[in-house]
């Protein structure tokens, strides 16, 4: 069987932000199982219908990279128990059929998806659920049951690095061994 791309979305703007460095922990554990691969979605514009027609050149590369992708797991950080604004508005533009070309050119209906993010003591629990509710509503196909949230503890906060629990280490692994066989 050929290996399968995968396409890693991260929701933080931070350089070395913590979910920046569970996307990291994410490759490790995908290497040699999948091509990995990171979604640049930084130049996409705010969604605005007067900017889809004709489609950008910043969107078009997005919607192909996404098109490619066998699955995408998004890694997040929480905002105000959701998640933010910058990976809506990704969202937004993958939600979108291309102008008069029909609903079936949006590139999220059928897109497989999973979710993971550190942060807070909830373990970022209601941004998965606002994430994973708004990936099912544009037509994603979404692997909720082995999400991995992670509750930082305070070395992390301390020392801004991401220092994972036996625990948090081995929910990652069994996320990641579940979303390969998800999109088999």
């Amino acid at each position: 069987m050929a290996e399968k791309n995968v396409l890693i979305a991260v929701g933080t703007l931070r350089k070395n932000g913590f979910n920046e460095q569970l996307a990291q922990r994410i490759e490790v554990l995908l290497e040699g199982r999948a091509n990995v691969s990171r979604l640049d979605y930084s130049a996409l514009p705010l969604m605005n219908q007067d900017l889809e027609d004709p489609e950008r050149a910043e969107v078009a590369a997005v919607r192909e990279a996404v098109r490619q992708a066998d699955g995408v797991w998004f890694v997040s950080p929480q905002y105000n128990a959701s998640f933010p604004g910058h990976v809506k508005n990704l969202v937004d533009w993958l939600s979108r059929p291309l102008p008069g070309k029909g609903r079936d050119t949006a590139v999220s209906g059928g897109m497989r998806a999973t979710v993971s993010g550190a942060g807070g003591r909830t373990a970022t629990a209601e941004m998965r659920a606002a994430l994973d509710a708004l990936l099912a509503f544009v037509g994603a196909q979404v692997m909720t049951e082995k999400e991995t949230g992670i509750a930082l503890s305070g070395e992390s906060w301390m020392s801004g690095t991401l220092t994972l629990s036996p625990e948090d280490e081995a929910a990652l692994a069994a996320q990641a061994d579940a979303f390969l066989e998800f999109i088999a």
